[in-house]
């Protein structure tokens, strides 16, 4: 039966006419025990008036399979992500099935006709990018979902899982200032994205907490090592160049250390650097990178723990949640006087 609109009633659906939670319908759907009788009642009512059918194939078995989508898969960041879904998935009996969608609108609706023909019990999504018509079909699926850092407040109705991006940006920066630096110069990631705002954001809080000034001290960068290259270079020549830099990911401040060498400067004699992520290559970088540690690898278990949760019909203590961000200090960075 459809809506209104014309469109497939949905889990969703019901759960708001009920005014109860999608868990909740999840559970009598499941023919669960822990269900008020009277929600019962009143989800069964509803079910039945508009004729709702789950697809067939969930309702006797599992595929046991997470699927997990990237927009890419070519930075450790996303390596880290895998590691900690990965580890629950197994540790719960279930495979995973990773994909990248690459930002295509094809690659996306390849992906979803593969979700369809292998049954999926579960989606991890690190993007939230899909377009509106494949983020219909997946409510039409019924295949309960997670939003890993979503690029903006997401419009699938799903969890969320980030990091404290802003405190994260904000430690860094106060860490510069307490350093004795006044003009910092920071490389930040794509503003599409609500990480790199955050992180910019909190960089601003703390420059003006401090009664200093970001202006032409700002460089767009996209996470990749090149962009800090370019952005780095671009800061070190200006007429006032900045002594310390905070790149928005690890990946951007090992492309300003790259530049500084150019320039036959030394991190962090000349130009202190502070990195975001805490990946692996940052404690072996020369010298060791002071970075933001992001707990990647946990909101990946957290993910994967939620969506299972979901699967299994159960609530959710909070649909958004976000990990606490560390400042990790190693050796690229120096005080001056």
């Amino acid at each position: 039966m459809a809506t209104a609109d014309g469109a497939r009633i949905t889990i969703t659906d019901i759960a708001r006419e009920a005014g109860v939670s999608v868990p909740t319908v999840s559970r009598v759907l499941n023919g669960r025990a822990d269900v008020a009788p009277g929600t019962r009642a009143k989800v069964e009512g509803l079910l039945e008036h508009h004729g709702y059918r789950r697809r067939g194939s969930r309702q006797t078995e599992r595929a046991n399979l997470i699927d997990l989508v990237f927009n890419d898969l070519d930075s450790p960041w996303a390596v880290e992500i895998i590691r900690g879904v990965e580890e629950v998935a197994h540790s719960s009996g279930m495979g995973t099935v990773v994909s990248a969608i690459h930002r295509r609108s094809t690659s996306a609706r390849q992906w979803m006709q593969n979700l369809q023909a292998r049954t999926s019990d579960g989606v991890i999504l690190v993007t939230s990018g899909l377009e509106p018509r494949l983020q219909a079909e997946l409510r039409r699926l019924q295949v309960p979902s997670v939003v890993i850092d979503p690029a903006g407040v997401p419009s699938l109705e799903v969890p969320t899982i980030g990091a404290t991006n802003w405190a994260g940006g904000l430690s860094a920066t106060e860490h510069l200032i307490e350093h004795g630096h006044r003009r910092i110069g920071l490389i930040a990631g794509p503003p599409r994205l609500l990480c790199s705002r955050a992180r910019q954001d909190g960089y601003k809080a703390a420059l003006d907490a401090a009664g200093l000034s970001c202006e032409g001290l700002i460089y767009e960068g996209d996470f990749y090592h090149e962009s800090g290259f370019v952005g780095a270079g671009e800061l070190l020549d200006l007429a006032d160049p900045p002594t310390a830099i905070f790149a928005s990911s690890d990946q951007m401040a090992l492309g300003v250390y790259e530049a500084v060498r150019r320039r036959g400067l030394r991190v962090p004699d000349d130009v202190s650097v502070v990195g975001f992520d805490d990946l692996p290559e940052s404690q072996w970088a020369s010298p060791p990178l002071t970075t933001v540690r992001q707990p990647l690898a946990q909101m990946g278990m957290v993910a994967a723990r939620s969506v299972i949760r979901l699967m299994n019909g159960e609530d959710l203590e909070s649909p958004k949640v976000e990990l606490a961000t560390e400042l990790i200090v190693r050796d690229s960075t120096y005080a001056i006087s």
